[in-house]
């Protein structure tokens, strides 16, 4: 069953994405070649902390951060060290949750570091693109698989491919709620989006089509080929006045 947020709820998550939406543009602005991934986390640790919130994802299922960090090859789950410096022309991913109130809000974005390729940069806008694509066919009375298809058919026409195992999420009083979203399939299917559903869409893209891989860390997953690969998302919450995006901007 797709839980649906009250009124009082769905005020709590806008609040909440504004804070997290703030924490991100602070965390992208601290990212320069030379730096390394644990500075960006202690980094959002802080600013999520001094909010009055915590990190959604440090401790859930065993995770050690904050902040899911993933370069160039890595699609998802990233984690954050010392010893991983940033370099000139890297694509890197910040995937990163916070809680307060009782409830949860999630967000994502690729960053270029320094200068990088133009197929890096292709990669990086239409995975961007794919996820504003999905936004707007998340209306009430169509299907959640009509944002998977929104996602994927516009993927496929750049010449890039989804991730098929990770999908976006419901979200509010647990991380992960239902219902799940893959980021392809056919329209028209799937639960009927309703009033006060709180999604988290995610696309994940790649320039290969071969399955991802986890590994030996058991949470980092990287592109079967060693590809490249990006990740956007935004929380939104579907209202009667229409679209929310409740990680968009911040204060």
């Amino acid at each position: 069953m797709i839980p649906v947020k009250t009124p009082e709820e769905l005020d709590v998550q806008r609040e909440n994405g504004r804070l997290l939406a703030a924490v991100v543009a602070k965390v992208v602005a601290a990212i320069r070649p030379g730096e390394n991934t644990a500075v960006l986390d202690a980094l959002a640790e802080s600013l999520i902390r001094d909010g009055g919130a915590e990190p959604s994802f440090k401790g859930y299922q065993g995770y050690p951060a904050a902040v899911c960090t993933s370069l160039n090859e890595e699609v998802v789950h990233g984690i954050p060290s010392a010893s991983r410096r940033l370099r000139d022309g890297d694509l890197l991913s910040i995937d990163v949750g916070l809680l307060r109130g009782g409830l949860h809000v999630d967000m994502a974005v690729t960053v270029p570091v320094g200068e990088v390729s133009e197929s890096a940069r292709h990669l990086m806008e239409s995975t961007e693109k794919s996820l504003w694509c999905a936004i707007r066919v998340a209306t009430i009375g169509n299907r959640v698989s009509d944002i998977s298809h929104a996602i994927g058919s516009f993927v496929e026409g750049e010449g890039l491919f989804v991730v098929k195992e990770y999908v976006g999420h419901g979200i509010g009083r647990a991380l992960h709620e239902d219902p799940q979203i893959p980021n392809n399939g056919p329209p028209g299917c799937g639960p009927r989006l309703a009033a006060g559903m709180v999604l988290a869409i995610e696309p994940m893209v790649k320039v290969d089509d071969e399955p991802t891989r986890v590994l030996d860390d058991q949470w980092t997953v990287v592109t079967g080929t060693g590809g490249l690969a990006a990740h956007f998302e935004h929380t939104i919450a579907l209202t009667e006045e229409g679209v929310d995006v409740l990680t968009q901007g911040g204060a």
